[in-house]
């Protein structure tokens, strides 16, 4: 086995492993492994293509990786619950109050709670302001 495909499959195992434990970790180590063995091809010393590995490795972890989670946490948020439904302006259809409720959004209805010992009644508007699991938390406007 020469030394490029040794490094082609550290890289192939590190996004095996990004896949099963998606971290942003070990991307970085699989782009370190895949830019080593395309180094590989010409270089043929084992020891300096460990050092190229182990520097870009952690250059790759110290600058791409906060990227890349920064990328991870905006994508969440765009596309969660977050941008359905946090914000927005909601009709009561069933009293809410801290322990019982329901809204309607989208022709949906959903359970909804309020964070203080205030009562919402029918038919006035909300703001929903969080979710946990199927009930959204609403407060008065």
């Amino acid at each position: 086995m020469t030394l490029w495909q040794l490094f082609t499959i550290v890289g192939i195992v590190c996004l095996i492993l990004e896949m099963v434990l998606p971290s942003m970790f070990f991307l970085n180590l699989a782009a370190a492994g895949f830019v080593t063995a395309i180094i590989a091809v010409y270089l043929h010393n084992w020891i300096y293509l460990t050092l190229i590995f182990v520097g870009l490795a952690i250059i790759s972890i110290l600058f791409l990786r906060p990227i890349l989670l920064r990328h991870k946490t905006t994508k969440a948020e765009e596309t969660g619950m977050e941008g359905k439904y946090i914000g927005k302006i909601v009709k009561v259809k069933e009293p809410v109050s801290k322990f019982a409720g329901a809204i309607s959004i989208y022709d949906e209805r959903w359970e909804a709670r309020c964070e203080n010992d205030e009562t919402i009644n029918e038919g006035e508007e909300v703001r929903i302001i969080k979710y946990d699991s199927l009930v959204l938390t609403v407060e008065r406007i």
